[in-house]
């Protein structure tokens, strides 16, 4: 559902953040094909480190991953990495605050069209999101839920949000 929903073409550049072994960065890597490029980034050195090894394994040339503490990360940070045209964003529980408040004071040459959020904790999802949306600069376009362990309270999240034009913002 995520990757459809994030809706990659090929050819296009795919930021990954909370990677973990890539299970996302891996079929976003076979959608963009070899013109396209993605980049998984997590916190382990050893889990970016086996993702990176996979993709080698699987002749997936088109991959970097990058081991990164996202719960301390700078709009300077990311601007390094460059331009992508597409945001998966997966954190844990703790969810993606300094994220959305770096990607907020990114350019808009390096903010993506359209980011894909995927929760296992509605209550820092929807904090996020306030955080996107709050500038105007992005609008929550979709959102769902997904109960993939039945018979708990845990439930999966999931927000798709649109970059919108700057002639859009509201003050």
């Amino acid at each position: 559902k995520a990757l459809a929903l994030l809706d990659v073409q090929p050819q296009q550049r795919v930021l990954d953040l909370f990677c973990g072994l890539g299970n996302f960065t891996l079929p976003l890597a076979r959608v963009v094909g070899d013109a396209g490029f993605v980049m998984g980034v997590e916190g382990s050195v050893t889990l970016t480190a086996r993702a990176q090894a996979t993709a080698l394994h699987n002749g997936l040339n088109n991959t970097e991953f990058k081991a990164r503490n996202l719960f301390d990360i700078s709009a300077e940070d990311m601007y390094e990495w460059g331009a992508f045209d597409r945001w998966l964003i997966d954190p844990p529980r703790e969810g993606a605050q300094t994220v959305c408040e770096a990607l907020l004071r990114l350019p808009q040459s390096h903010r993506p069209q359209r980011l894909v959020y995927v929760s296992c904790a509605p209550a820092t999802l929807a904090r996020d999101a306030a955080i996107l949306c709050s500038t105007g600069h992005w609008q929550l376009s979709k959102a769902g839920i997904a109960n993939m362990f039945p018979h708990t309270s845990h439930v999966e999240s999931i927000a798709v949000f649109e970059k919108t034009s700057p002639e859009k913002t509201t003050t």
